[in-house]
């Protein structure tokens, strides 16, 4: 096994952990049963019941596809993340914050020292089909087709200043079609792509099946906590203490993450966008992050491929349901490290701690935990909610809490909202300001008064906390402290 960390090492430390990888040679049909499987086995999160926090999951033996392996939940579990990032999971935010301060450039590696490219298909082949070579699943009966969720997008604006990964939800349309949404504003691919299409020039990209969970949490974050001009490989790089490595593109000109499992080499089409589900009709894109089908989309991004690079043993197809605990990984770790970015900066030591939960698919809510010295700090707590959601445009509910509130575990949060609280003083609502268009209640059908477009929300701030002078008034019941508690296990 290499000293480098990649998927493969990820997985062989995973192994190790009782309860936190399974593998199966049962036959699995990616259209609809892969994700439908592991819905019951370890999904989490908001999926639909019944479902559970469990194992990351190996299908070895996927129809259609005898030479790979599909591999999905590898974060689908915050106390996962922590270990396979050798850190509490209780801490990761700051964790993550801190790597953003330090980062590790990449560096470049030959094409001999990238196992991303010992095998290779070019789309000039006269039996070249993106579809039969990427074994990706179809999370749903309805989708528009199969869709690759976890694949990371490499780009570069035109002169080569500036790179970035993000990850887009991208369906395989034909042999050698990938329609791909960017969602308008904050992500750097699309700044970089409007670049090209003024130039009416493709946007060469790859996209990066298949990689070290460091990664692709690292390359979820977004402004202001990482500007236009950062590259977030750097984040994974300072994560690792390793710096990540790239290779040349085979047919494209840009680089590849060497030890992916896979790389499909593309250009991003100028001026040309496709209906998104127009194999299907069905009206329906995928599963998403809220827990409800995305809408098809009219006009995504002609992506046109190129050639696709992977392993020759076994390559590793990494997949991942969108509503589950898996997504709360990996967009809302990064979310917590930017609000304490920010809060730390402006009030310093007044937030605890951060966390985003389950409930709101990793962006939608945050529960903050509060530290207040004395009666002057009265007050900050809403400043701390209102510094949130001001920077963060997906946010749409903030809880505050105590420091005696265990903010991940949700019967503590509600605990503070049933006995310290007051909904006719304690709740603030923010009408009509912008919101993630992926929340169904964000129309104007269903609040005419404030919401005037889709994407739009009233945001609100329920606060649990206790005012400083009552403290005394709100001490939880006190037990005996026993340091040897665990020999009762035995």
């Amino acid at each position: 096994m290499s000293d480098q960390y990649d998927l493969r090492k990820v997985i062989e430390e995973l192994k190790e952990i009782p309860g936190q990888y399974h593998e199966t040679n049962e036959e699995v049909d990616p259209n609809a049963e892969l994700a439908g499987v592991y819905r019951y086995i370890g999904a989490g999160g908001t999926v639909e019941r019944p479902t559970q926090e469990g194992p990351s999951m190996m299908f070895n033996n996927v129809k259609g596809f005898p030479d790979t392996r599909v591999y999905i939940g590898s974060m689908a579990s915050r106390k996962r993340v922590g270990k396979i990032l050798h850190h509490d999971y209780k801490t990761l935010g700051r964790f993550l914050r801190d790597s953003v301060d330090h980062p590790v450039q990449p560096v470049e590696v030959k094409h001999e020292q990238a196992p991303a490219q010992e095998v290779v298909h070019y789309a000039t082949d006269d039996d070249f089909d993106l579809r039969k070579i990427i074994a990706a699943p179809t999370n749903t009966e309805y989708d528009a087709g199969p869709y690759i969720t976890t694949g990371l997008v490499l780009g570069s604006d035109p002169d080569k200043t500036m790179s970035d990964v993000t990850i887009h939800r991208m369906v395989l349309e034909d042999k050698d079609t990938i329609g791909m949404y960017i969602m308008p504003g904050g992500r750097h691919i699309g700044h970089f792509q409007k670049q090209f299409e003024k130039l009416n020039k493709p946007m060469p990209i790859t996209i990066n099946i298949g990689l070290d969970p460091a990664i692709t949490i690292g390359a979820t974050f977004e402004p202001p906590t990482t500007p236009l001009g950062y590259d977030e490989l750097c984040i994974a790089g300072a994560l690792r203490n390793q710096a990540i490595q790239l290779v040349d593109g085979v047919e494209v000109d840009e680089k590849a993450i060497a030890r992916s499992e896979y790389v499909i080499e593309a250009e991003i089409m100028p001026n040309q966008t496709m209906q998104e589900d127009i194999n299907t009709n069905t009206g329906k894109a995928m599963p998403e992050f809220p827990g409800y089908d995305g809408d098809a989309n009219p006009a995504v991004n002609v992506v046109k491929v190129k050639a696709i690079t992977h392993r020759k043993d076994n390559p590793i197809m990494q997949t991942t349901i969108g509503p589950s605990e898996e997504h709360v990984s990996m967009a809302g770790i990064p979310t917590e490290a930017s609000i304490l970015e920010l809060v730390d900066k402006v009030i310093p030591g007044k937030v605890a701690n951060v966390y985003n939960p389950p409930a709101g698919g990793g962006k939608l809510m945050t529960i903050m935990q509060i530290h207040k010295d004395d009666e002057a700090d009265e007050g900050l707590q809403r400043q701390a909610a209102i510094l949130a959601l001001s920077a963060f445009k997906e946010l749409k509910t903030v809880i505050l809490v105590d420091e005696d509130v265990d903010i991940f575990d949700m019967n503590d949060v509600i605990w503070t909202l049933n006995t310290r609280f007051q909904g006719d003083k304690d709740i603030m609502v923010l009408p009509g300001m912008r919101n993630h268009p992926l929340d169904p209640s964000e129309r104007p059908e269903y609040d005419p008064k404030s919401i005037r477009v889709r994407g739009m929300s009233s945001k609100t701030i329920l606060d649990g906390t206790v005012p400083f002078d009552m403290k005394d008034q709100f001490v939880r019941a006190r037990f005996k402290k026993v340091p040897d508690w665990k020999k009762y296990l035995k």
